[in-house]
């Protein structure tokens, strides 16, 4: 086996795993009748479930030898941005708060071992042309969108997935914003540095070549 093939195996061993997670995760929303839409509201959720199916169609395209393309290299790099963004804002903010009934192996699966796995695999399966910085900034989409949608849903029904989006929990609209500049500060720096990584993972010749360009 081509060590191509042997990450695409991984890529669908770890889809896999997060699948199972997640949807094991999805049964006890069930079992306890909690709010589906609720469940679905969840930065975490929604990302690991977004980082199976660009696994899946990583290791479908390295089978079937499809060369990167622009847009595809976009994708991964949103993918690792808010993945990372997961395990940061869990293991800095979250941890040791009430995480509800979450299944403790299914927490650190989601919020520990996939963010992980999708960093080593953007670092070790790097984009083959270089990436814009300009790119860093369509990173930050996805989560602002996310953040203004779980503000404006939970000021209609009262539901916030994190404590910093409520006003009631971080003393009024005042502690929304310092939290929400936090991590959008947080966020243009590691969208920065996920850049910064496939400068640096990329060939030297093709390193050269930038810098003729320039």
């Amino acid at each position: 086996m081509t060590s191509q093939r042997l990450f695409a195996v991984l890529r669908l061993l770890f889809a896999a795993l997060g699948l199972v997670a997640v949807a094991s995760q999805f049964g006890v929303t069930l079992a306890n009748h909690y709010s589906i839409p609720n469940f679905f509201s969840y930065f975490t959720n929604l990302s690991n479930l977004i980082t199976i199916v660009v696994f899946v169609i990583g290791a479908v395209r390295i089978l079937r030898g499809v060369p990167d393309t622009r847009a595809w290299n976009v994708v991964r790099f949103c993918n690792t941005v808010n993945m990372v963004f997961v395990g940061l804002v869990f293991n800095i903010l979250l941890t040791g708060g009430d995480v509800g009934a979450v299944i403790p192996w299914v927490n650190t699966i989601v919020h520990i071992v996939m963010p992980i796995v999708v960093l080593l695999d953007w670092i070790v399966l790097p984009p083959a042309a270089r990436l814009r910085l300009v790119t860093a900034v369509v990173g930050l989409i996805f989560p602002v969108a996310y953040s203004v949608y779980s503000l404006i849903r939970g000021a209609a029904i009262g539901f916030y997935p994190y404590p910093f989006y409520n006003p009631a929990k971080v003393g009024g609209y005042g502690g929304v914003t310092l939290y929400l500049i936090a991590l959008i500060v947080g966020l243009i720096v590691l969208a920065l540095i996920v850049v910064l990584i496939t400068w640096a993972r990329r060939p030297a010749g093709a390193r050269a070549r930038d810098r003729v360009r320039a």
